[in-house]
Parts: C-alpha cells; structure tokens; sequence
C-alpha cells in the first residue's frame, strides 16, 4: 500500500526488504525503535528527518508536502 501511494505521487524512495537484507534490521529497527513494518524513513533536503511507523497517509502528506 504504502509503495503504490508513494508511486502514484511521484515520490522517488528506496524499498528495503529486510528479509532479504538482514544487515539492515538492526539499523532499521535503531532508526524505527519499532519492529513494525512499514516503517518510512523521510530525509528532506534540508537534512530534517522524519520516520512514520506503518501506513499513515496523514503524517505522510504533511512531512512530504503534498
């Protein structure tokens, strides 16, 4: 759900599978201090980051300006 939305606003992002990456889990649950998926990791041009766990349209929209 959450890669078709962000697909069908033109927002460029990175897929990571963690079971095909598991290197990535520990950063990811560091990053997310959450074991939940999705967990959306936004890093703006102007450095600001934002992470969103699991599919939430609202905080989505408001971080990406859309």
């Amino acid at each position: 759900m959450l890669k078709s939305y962000l697909k069908e606003k033109n927002v460029a992002f990175e897929d990571i599978v963690l079971d095909y990456n598991p290197d990535k889990a520990a950063e990811a649950l560091h990053v997310c201090q959450s074991m939940s998926v999705p967990c959306t990791h936004i890093t703006k041009d102007d450095g600001k980051e934002a992470v969103i766990v699991g599919f939430n349209k609202e905080a989505i929209n408001k971080e990406l300006g859309l």
